[in-house]
């Protein structure tokens, strides 16, 4: 008891709320009738840490790992190797005391119950967390509001929408006041109005609460996210702020200049003088609805790339009516490391 304690005493002073170290997951299929016996490693020795107060994503494709990663964090599964902590806690030893750190809200509409309303969900769950009867009502009343369903609450979740029921699991998971919030993609298969309200109440969360947030809606993961680890079959390939990371993609920086005519005409003489000029990686050229030609100039430096390539298009008397730059994408960041797309 007294060494439990101890890391809990540890953890109040560290920077860190949740910690992963060469975390490792790995599921053995046995053989059975047209199957063969074999291995599967969904965890590849993952390791990140999550600064107290902020909002830290996994982003990946479905399958690359996240759930799981999530799943062992919370107790649900047991690692194969490696190890992790919560709040101070390890994840293996400590399990009851890190699951008092934690509010878990895993994917998919499962774990309410539609013929209670939304208030008396809460007063079941609370009930199960040990709560006085005082301590629900009032916590009932702060998270409802908190994920703007107090008008809703005395409804039966069966008439909720989809968006309504995830604000719910929301607030089922912040009923016990956690310091801690892991959320398993959760505006998947919400519509864009539900979606945006609720990544404004997962905001909102910080800096009181730390949050790891999965998802692969890169979208989320750039306006949610202090920091984000890209993790595909298994493993963390990149990791870092959002700004950092696509400052890694530096090939996908792009600058699109449309023409008032078709530069066809010329032979690729612009396109020609900025190779020589080592200003271009590739090009694109489309034709506009009116006639002209959209020129799309992938580059390192879209500052001194634009420059360069206005000065050349003057220099071969060609008119401009329109510059677009378009900066690296989490997609494109996600490209660049694994050799695939997001989707």
């Amino acid at each position: 008891m007294l060494q439990v304690n101890k890391r809990g005493a540890e953890a109040k002073g560290s920077d860190a709320a949740i910690v992963a170290d060469r975390l490792r997951r790995v599921y053995t299929k046995r053989g059975r009738l047209f199957s063969r016996p074999g291995v599967t490693v969904a965890v590849d020795e993952v390791s990140f840490s999550v600064p107290r107060g902020t909002i830290f994503g996994l982003l990946g494709p479905n399958g690359a790992g996240k759930t799981t990663t999530i799943k062992m964090l919370s107790t649900l599964l047991i690692p194969t190797s490696g190890t992790a902590t919560v709040g101070g806690y390890d994840v293996v030893r400590d399990e009851r005391l890190v699951r008092r750190q934690l509010g878990v809200v895993l994917g998919g509409e499962r774990g309410l119950y539609g013929y209670l309303t939304g208030w008396d969900n809460l007063v079941y769950f609370g009930n199960l967390y040990g709560m006085t009867s005082g301590c629900i009502r009032r916590r009932a009343v702060e998270v409802l509001e908190l994920v703007g369903l107090e008008e809703r609450a005395h409804e039966r979740v069966e008439g909720y929408s989809r968006g309504m029921k995830q604000r719910l699991h929301l607030a089922k998971a912040l009923l016990h006041d956690p310091p801690i919030l892991v959320l398993d993609e959760p505006t998947i298969g919400l519509d864009p109005a539900a979606a945006v309200d609720l990544r404004a109440a997962i905001a909102a969360l910080v800096p009181e609460r730390t949050v790891l947030l999965t998802t692969h809606d890169m979208h989320e993961a750039d306006q949610l996210c202090r920091e984000i680890a890209i993790i595909d079959r298994g493993k963390i390939v990149a990791q870092g702020s959002p700004a950092e990371l696509k400052r890694r993609a530096e090939g996908e920086r792009r600058i699109v200049v449309a023409t008032r005519e078709p530069l066809s005409h010329r032979d690729g003489a612009v396109e020609a003088r900025l190779r020589d000029l080592s200003i271009a990686r590739s090009f694109d050229r489309a034709t506009t609805p009116d006639g002209g030609t959209e020129l799309t100039v992938r580059c390192g430096d879209a500052a001194s790339a634009l420059d360069v390539t206005l000065a050349v298009l003057r220099e071969q008397g060609v008119s401009v009516s329109e510059v677009r730059v378009i900066e690296p994408t989490l997609e494109d960041v996600f490209l660049s490391v694994s050799g695939r797309s997001l989707g």
